[in-house]
């Protein structure tokens, strides 16, 4: 598929109200279980992705069309979103991840990218040089990752008792995705 930037922010415009009508008002034993050892919760994921919002997209957006590839991106801190979660409920979460969602769109909408824009080329810390246009739609892909993730978490409560329909629901046999 070839990137198409309508499309992308498109998604990106959605992932909120998607979270909100899947997670507000649930209860915690749906939204603060994980799937064990160093595996994420819905709540933590809301939070991981305003950390995100915070410290990746828009950020690495404005890094490749200032500097290119002469300064790389800052390191992903794949756990900075403990710092997100600290003293806070869910429908906070939900709602800060709504508002900044709002204000990185804003600033992706005013930088007004042209298609030479989406071929500028940036420096990845690990993945080398990167184009504009693959960091936006990775930031698309992100948010359909965690809407995966989140759906899959969730399921997982239900594991024991869906008792034999079990081999019936592909989301409880999906290990995850992790790092390579």
């Amino acid at each position: 598929m070839q990137h198409d930037l309508s499309q992308t922010i498109a998604i990106l415009t959605r992932t909120p109200a998607a979270l909100n009508a899947l997670l507000r008002d649930l209860p915690a034993t749906l939204t603060l279980r994980n799937e064990g050892e160093n595996t994420w919760s819905p709540f933590e994921i809301v939070a991981h992705l305003i950390h995100g919002e915070r410290t990746d997209w828009l950020p690495r957006v404005k890094l490749i069309l200032q500097f290119g590839e002469t300064q790389p991106f800052a390191s992903f801190d794949r756990w900075g979103h403990v710092r997100e979660t600290q003293g806070k409920l869910l429908p906070h979460l939900l709602d800060q991840f709504a508002s900044v969602r709002s204000e990185n769109l804003d600033g992706l909408r005013a930088l007004n990218l042209r298609p030479a824009d989406l071929d500028r080329r940036g420096q990845h810390p690990k993945l080398g040089v990167v184009t504009l246009s693959q960091l936006l739609a990775t930031w698309a892909a992100h948010d359909l990752t965690h809407l995966h993730q989140i759906s899959r978490v969730m399921a997982h409560q239900y594991r024991q008792a869906v008792g034999p329909w079990c081999s019936y629901l592909g989301v409880l046999h999906c290990a995850g995705h992790g790092l390579p």
